[in-house]
């Protein structure tokens, strides 16, 4: 069971412009530890942020600061509804503090962004070389859903019935 998800002290918030410098180096200090283990760095290292901020598919979680607006940004995460379903399309959390609860509270955080939209199903994937991923995710209630090769990278694809939708 992943830990209780900090709360005190942290805020989730939409990100800002002013964000961008941290997002950036938040992605590539967390996706660095998989760089030995693929071919080439993960998209997520690479991902075009500054379009991700202005289209508002992107939050932040932050300590410090009143509502985690003056505070630093710890972890962020870009998701929207696609398809019928919500797709959580990168998490990524300062190194220093992963293990802490911070990617617990930004999936909580889509999860709810989900069920608001009305949404019944959120959906993701990883990176097979990214291990960690395939048991973390089962432990947030997530279940593999498929394997395949897309634009070169081999994905593991996740979702999850959210608890208050209905069974198909």
């Amino acid at each position: 069971m992943p830990p209780d998800p900090p709360s005190h002290g942290t805020a989730v918030r939409p990100a800002l412009a002013e964000d961008l410098t941290a997002v950036r180096a938040l992605a590539e200090g967390a996706y660095a530890l998989y760089l030995p283990r693929m071919d080439r760095r993960p998209a997520p290292m690479d991902a075009d942020y500054a379009a991700v901020i202005r289209e508002g598919r992107m939050d932040v979680l932050s300590d410090g600061g009143d509502s985690g607006r003056n505070g630093t940004v710890r972890g962020f995460i870009v998701h929207f509804a696609r398809d019928g379903d919500w797709f959580v399309e990168t998490i990524a959390v300062d190194p220093a503090r992963q293990g802490l609860g911070y990617g617990h509270r930004l999936m909580a955080h889509a999860e709810a962004r989900a069920r608001a939209a009305g949404r019944t199903v959120i959906a993701l994937y990883t990176n097979a070389a990214m291990t960690e991923n395939l048991t973390y995710y089962p432990r947030l209630g997530y279940r593999e859903s498929a394997r395949r090769v897309e634009d070169g990278f081999a994905r593991v694809y996740f979702e999850k019935r959210l608890p208050d939708a209905p069974a198909s």
